[in-house]
């Protein structure tokens, strides 16, 4: 599930860099996901179209068949919106707000799913800040830093789960 505005977001990130195709912004959404998630033509085109109604884009003179859009001012004031939506948004915690992760630590116990919840909301909005501070002041040291830590976090994690799976094995 990809949260509410996250495509118009990202269409319009990607049209303030420069004019782009429908599937030339489907491709720089998938690079800029780390390929995770890759819009569909059904989800890029309408919301295109929205745009273009709306005049936060406009379609350039077609080159070789290919049409390209670009923001126009009304899509610039509408993305520095975005921006601080998505900043208030990574400030709150994100997604560690929505019922998820209630449902995912239910069995835990309302004491030791708030303790989590409370470690997790950190980590994440650690996370998102170190991300978006490297968007923009981007830090070679500091990147080779933030993936050891990952890697050695879900080296931790893994352990963890091999352990507690062993456990439960020598119980049966």
């Amino acid at each position: 599930m990809v949260p509410k505005g996250f495509l118009r977001y990202h269409v319009l990130e990607a049209l303030s860099q420069k004019a782009m195709s429908g599937s030339e912004i489907m491709d720089q959404i998938e690079k800029h996901t780390g390929g995770f998630w890759k819009p569909s033509p059904g989800s890029i085109y309408p919301l295109l179209a929205w745009l273009q109604d709306n005049n936060y884009i406009k379609e350039l003179p077609a080159e070789s068949g290919l049409k390209r859009y670009e923001i126009t001012e009304d899509g610039k004031a509408l993305f520095e919106e975005q921006k601080k939506i998505k900043q208030k948004f990574r400030e709150e915690g994100g997604f560690m707000n929505a019922p998820f992760f209630e449902n995912f630590l239910m069995k835990l116990g309302p004491d030791k799913n708030g303790e989590f919840r409370t470690s997790m909301k950190r980590l994440v909005v650690a996370f998102f800040r170190l991300g978006g501070s490297l968007q923009e002041k981007y830090s070679e040291e500091i990147m080779k830093e933030a993936l050891k830590i990952v890697n050695d976090a879900a080296d931790k994690f893994e352990q963890l789960n091999k352990k507690l799976n062993e456990t439960k094995g020598e119980k049966l």
